[in-house]
């Protein structure tokens, strides 16, 4: 592994009306863009084709120069510092990847530590470490590009720009070129390795809901390369800024606040947890004090088996009659926007949930969902943080 005294931190990085016009051009590119992203958190640039969000990134390293405002890194300027020195102090991860073909897996890593003159020792250790941190073989190093597959290379993309472990990375459509299942796949293990890092990053996407998912803060670009909004993805969901704003994030935005909660994070309904041999007048009083008219059974451990008919409740103790199974089974961390999909696939009003023993703890209902998504989301978390915990 690295020396640790070798890593640097992530840096605050703030854009101050940075403005880019191309000769011959009516309009500015981008358009006195302002906007200040916390040190190790995720800002992602979105909007439509012509929005200017690419340019707004490669302002930041220099590939494309500022033409009035300024862009600060660290709180220093990017326009003090020579480009291709600047570029090495930023990581950058393009959708096509980029890898050198003719060099190993573990030469490309090593590209920028190769640049700024780091001994043999030392990269072999980051190479190491960064090919285990993304979760390849370690065999993996003396391939080629060729010979992996595209999700694999796009991790070695990862890791080559986290090589000299920068303060600042630059993503454009990382995962855009990946199909659909491994591109969910990337985005979970990308955001669990920001979790660790905490770099701070600049992505960019034309996908408003990998925006969302991806996003400490959301900045959503339109045409002329003027900002039309900038805030944690429960806050543009739910206070779209504009007509603009409310048309880029879609009809849907309140069915997308799901993608920002999990059933932990709301207020489950009351179920009377009945254990078979339980007096049946001592069932009807927990019944009567439940959020749900129907009694769930469960097992010596509070595990739920079902819910109970009434022909249950009929004599003296309870028994094992039941009125359907307890599907569909929800756990306290899933997703709600999967917990009603569960719900909706189930065709039930009910689920009932459960923590990590497995015991009861809740039932979430069509009628919390409806109250959640109709409260003001105060403090939702992002995208980036359900996968962080």
């Amino acid at each position: 592994m690295g020396d640790p005294s070798d890593r640097s931190t992530a840096e605050p990085l703030e854009f101050r009306e940075a403005t880019k016009r191309y000769p011959g051009s009516a309009k500015p590119a981008v358009d006195a863009l302002s906007l200040k992203v916390p040190a190790g958190e995720i800002c992602v640039l979105v909007g439509p084709s012509g929005c200017g969000k690419t340019t707004a990134m490669r302002m930041v390293n220099r590939m494309i120069d500022i033409t009035d405002g300024d862009i600060l890194l660290g709180g220093r300027s990017v326009r003090d510092r020579k480009p291709a020195e600047l570029r090495r102090e930023i990581g950058y991860v393009i959708q096509h990847i980029g890898l050198f073909p003719h060099r190993t897996i573990g030469e490309n890593i090593a590209t920028v530590p190769g640049l700024l003159g780091w001994d043999k020792k030392r990269t072999n250790a980051r190479v190491e470490e960064l090919i285990e941190l993304i979760g390849l073989p370690p065999e993996t190093r003396s391939r080629y590009p060729g010979q992996l597959s595209g999700g694999q290379r796009q991790r070695v993309g990862v890791a080559r720009a986290l090589a000299s472990d920068p303060p600042v990375m630059l993503m454009d459509e990382p995962f855009g070129a990946i199909d659909p299942i491994n591109r969910e796949r990337l985005q979970n293990e990308f955001l669990r390795l920001q979790a660790e890092l905490r770099k701070t990053i600049v992505f960019v996407t034309h996908d408003i809901d990998e925006a969302i998912k991806m996003g400490d803060r959301i900045a959503i670009l339109q045409e002329g390369g003027k900002l039309a909004q900038y805030a944690p993805p429960a806050e543009l969901l739910m206070y779209p800024a504009s007509r603009f704003v409310e048309d880029f994030v879609g009809s849907d935005r309140a069915l997308k606040r799901l993608a920002l909660q999990r059933v932990r994070d709301i207020d489950l309904w009351k179920a009377a947890a009945i254990r078979v041999g339980t007096p049946v007048a001592d069932a009807r009083a927990a019944l009567d004090e439940a959020d749900v008219p129907y009694p769930m059974l469960v097992d010596e451990r509070g595990r739920p088996k079902g819910w109970l008919s009434d022909r249950a409740l009929t004599g003296e103790r309870v028994t094992d009659e039941l009125r359907s199974p307890a599907q569909p089974i929800v756990e306290l961390d899933d997703v709600l926007r999967d917990a009603l999909a569960d719900l909706l696939s189930s065709e039930t009003r009910y689920g009932a949930v459960v923590g990590h023993d497995g015991a009861l703890a809740g039932v979430l209902s069509l009628e919390v969902i409806q109250h959640f998504l109709h409260a003001a989301p105060a403090a939702s978390p992002t995208g980036a943080d359900l996968l962080r915990e």
